[in-house]
């Protein structure tokens, strides 16, 4: 997916006023608090209420929640892809995929809204989709490399990943500050459940079609759409 390139006329495109910018800030920055507190579920309002401005105001800047997402998880997004990049650089594989995990685990624990983004998607923000996909390439890549090592079960299934972010947003988003390090016991056991020798088989991996509906079900749009690659 490529973001789409925007048309001279597009007021996206002009450059803001400065009060405009300070406004556009001032939202991003009320976003990031809210979504932080109580995730993606956070109404727009909310939103304006905490930045000081007024519903229509933060309409024009963002006229849709998924793009007052993509400006507050840009960066997070971008911190996940070095995850990526870092575990790839480890020359030990299996090494690299744990710390990925656990890296990508504790920032969905320090940020509900982002451990809210990694199981959801967000097919009209393509930069920040496009940003996840570059990240997935590369995860696939330190798959095949870890199981290569012998290391990692060999029917581990690319999709475990996004079943390890859904249940560590439930275990993060369910105890809050009543047991913060809850989450990393979790992951502990997930990790080690992971490893090879396997202690039996596995039940058959959810369809890649399934898993991209479940993700787009959780979307704060709600929106039902074919996965990516297929037509109806």
């Amino acid at each position: 997916m490529t973001p789409g390139a925007q048309h001279p006329a597009d007021p996206a495109a002009q450059p803001l006023r400065s009060d405009a910018e300070r406004n556009r800030e001032r939202v991003i920055a009320a976003a990031r608090r809210v979504f932080g507190r109580e995730g993606l579920n956070a109404s727009m309002a909310s939103v304006a209420r905490e930045a000081g401005v007024g519903i229509a105001t933060l309409f024009r800047r963002f006229p849709t929640k998924d793009e007052l997402v993509a400006a507050v998880f840009s960066d997070r997004m971008d911190a996940y892809a070095d995850a990526v990049a870092v575990a790839l650089d480890d020359p030990d594989p299996w090494n690299g995929l744990k710390g990925f995990i656990e890296t990508v685990c504790a920032m969905q624990a320090a940020d509900y809204g982002f451990a809210d983004v990694l199981t959801m998607t967000f097919p009209t923000a393509k930069a920040l989709e496009k940003r996840r996909d570059d990240a997935y390439a590369a995860y696939l890549t330190l798959i095949d490399r870890a199981k290569a090592t012998g290391r990692l079960r060999a029917d581990f299934d690319p999709s475990d990943l996004v079943l390890v972010h859904m249940a560590n947003a439930g275990v993060v988003n369910a105890t809050g500050d009543a047991a913060p390090d809850a989450w990393r016991r979790v992951i502990a056991l997930l990790l080690q459940s992971f490893e090879a020798p396997a202690r039996g088989p596995l039940p058959v991996p959810p369809e890649h079609d399934a898993l991209y509906q479940a993700m787009l079900r959780a979307s704060p749009t709600g929106i039902t759409a074919p996965a990516p690659g297929k037509s109806d």
